[in-house]
C-alpha cells in the first residue's frame, strides 16, 4: 500500500476519534507539534524510517519527546502505530492530517513570495479578496525572496500567479532572444 494511502486512512481515524471525544483542536496542534519536531530535527526523523531500530525503542523516545506534552489520545495513537510497524509513516500522517482537517474547517493554504515584507494593509486586503474568491477562511504563508526584485508570486492550491519583476524580466529576455530582428544584428 502506497504512503499516501496509509498516512490518509491513519490521519482520517485519529481526526474521527478526536473530533468523536471533542478535543479535535489539542490534537491538531499535537499533530502540528509532532510536525515542527521532526522537521526541525533531522536525527529524529531518520531514527522513525530507520527499519533497524525496533518498534518499541522508537516508542519510548516518541513517549520521552511528547508525553506530557500533547493528549493521551495523540500518545495512544503513536503506541498503535508503532505496534503497527507504521512510524515510519507519521511524518506523512501528521501532513495527511493537517490536510483533511483543513478540508474539515474550510480553510484554504496560500502562499505569497514577495521581495519585501507585506505591510498589515495589504496582508488583510489579500487575505480578504482571497477569502471572497474562495469562500473560505485563508491562510496565508509569507516567505521573503530578494531575487524577485519586486511584485510577489501567489500560490493558492494548484494556481499560480507570478507578477514578480524577476518573472517580467524573463519573459522579456525571451522576446528579444526570439525576436528575428533583433537576431540579426
Amino acid at each position: 500500500m502506497s504512503e499516501f494511502r496509509v498516512a490518509s486512512r491513519y490521519a482520517k481515524s485519529l481526526i474521527e476519534l478526536a473530533n468523536e471525544k471533542g478535543i479535535l483542536e489539542e490534537v491538531h496542534n499535537d499533530m502540528q507539534l509532532f510536525s515542527k519536531v521532526v522537521s526541525q530535527n533531522r536525527d529524529f526523523q531518520l531514527l522513525l524510517q530507520n527499519p533497524i531500530v525496533k518498534p518499541d525503542k522508537k516508542l519510548a523516545i516518541l513517549n520521552g519527546v511528547f508525553k506530557g506534552k500533547v493528549q493521551e489520545l495523540t500518545l495512544a495513537f503513536f503506541s498503535i502505530v508503532a505496534r503497527k510497524q507504521r512510524e515510519s509513516h507519521l511524518e506523512f500522517i501528521a501532513a495527511s492530517f493537517e490536510e483533511q482537517y483543513n478540508t474539515i474547517k474550510g480553510i484554504v493554504k496560500a502562499q505569497v513570495t514577495s521581495a519585501l515584507p507585506l505591510t498589515a494593509n495589504l496582508r488583510e486586503q489579500l487575505v480578504g479578496k482571497l477569502a471572497a474568491e474562495y469562500g473560505q477562511k485563508i491562510q496565508l504563508l509569507e516567505i521573503i525572496d530578494p531575487s524577485l526584485i519586486g511584485g510577489f508570486v501567489l500560490k493558492v492550491g494548484d494556481k499560480q500567479i507570478d507578477s514578480s519583476v524577476k518573472n517580467s524580466l524573463r519573459k522579456l529576455r525571451n522576446e528579444f532572444k526570439d525576436n528575428p530582428y533583433i537576431n540579426k544584428l
